[in-house]
């Protein structure tokens, strides 16, 4: 199994605590935004014990997404980099190959769900395109989308086009005006709200508005159907510790005195 980790740092000084989440989950993968740490100071902090266990993976043209890895860097080589994406393909020895989005969308703060949709649909054509070239759908998208899964940006078919259900998307696709669109799985559905084991979301915010929601699901991954054999939902987690520390408040609120304003998600594929 290869356990991957995505977290929005808030520009955050918290390499220990990644290194904490290196050692308590076992970590091949972390997937990080907003990083304001260098590679030099986050490898000193994940490869304490001299090992050097972990690797950088370099930018190729954006500087919103940082990656490390287990397994030496060239086994993930750059398909394609935007402004506030990186998509790479990882070719693991003796393993099936993986297609990796990773995306940190533009906020609410300065764009409202119409540019966010719009974006949504480029993002989708440039996902679309890689898998053509690398010949397969194998496809795993995660990252701080800034949209809920029930937002346009998420669902609309021209877009991400993430369903909460496996069966629907094991479809394949569907066809809207005679264009066929390809579905994602959006797992995160079923760990919105009270009901799931961990935090009821991955962000938190209030003000003094009508409309409200609180808790918002604004991280997330996406599996492509070529890939739900190989992903098992229990795997997948809201973490609210590192292992040693809480990442959350008195209250159950992420702490961002603390470590950040989001909370990592954590999830495995058997590739």
């Amino acid at each position: 199994m290869t356990v991957f980790a995505f977290w929005n740092l808030h520009n955050q000084q918290l390499g220990h605590m990644i290194a904490n989440l290196a050692a308590t989950y076992d970590v091949d993968v972390f997937l990080l935004a907003e990083c304001s740490m260098g590679p030099s100071q986050l490898l000193s902090d994940l490869n304490t014990n001299g090992s050097s266990l972990y690797h950088y993976v370099r930018n190729i043209g954006q500087e919103k997404i940082q990656i490390y890895t287990k397994f030496p860097a060239r086994f993930v080589t750059s398909v394609l980099d935007g402004p506030r994406y990186t998509i790479r393909h990882l070719t693991l020895p003796a393993m099936a190959e993986l297609l990796l989005v990773v995306s940190h969308f533009p906020s609410k703060v300065n764009w409202d769900e119409h540019s966010q949709a719009a974006e949504s649909v480029m993002l989708a054509q440039e996902i679309a395109q890689a898998e053509i070239d690398v010949g397969h759908q194998r496809t795993v998208l995660v990252g701080d989308l800034n949209m809920n899964p029930f937002e346009p940006g998420v669902v609309n078919a021209a877009g991400l086009h993430a369903v909460m259900s496996k069966n629907i998307a094991l479809n394949g696709s569907r066809t809207v005006q005679g264009k066929s669109y390809h579905y994602f799985y959006n797992p995160m559905w079923s760990l919105l709200g009270d009901a799931s084991d961990g935090p009821p979301g991955t962000h938190y915010y209030s003000r003094s508005s009508h409309r409200e929601l609180f808790w918002n699901m604004f991280d997330q991954v996406l599996i492509r159907p070529d890939l739900l054999d190989r992903f098992n939902n229990r795997d997948l987690r809201i973490l609210d510790t590192d292992g040693r520390t809480t990442l959350l408040t008195a209250n159950g609120l992420p702490d961002s005195t603390v470590a950040s304003d989001h909370l990592p998600i954590l999830f495995t594929l058997n590739l």
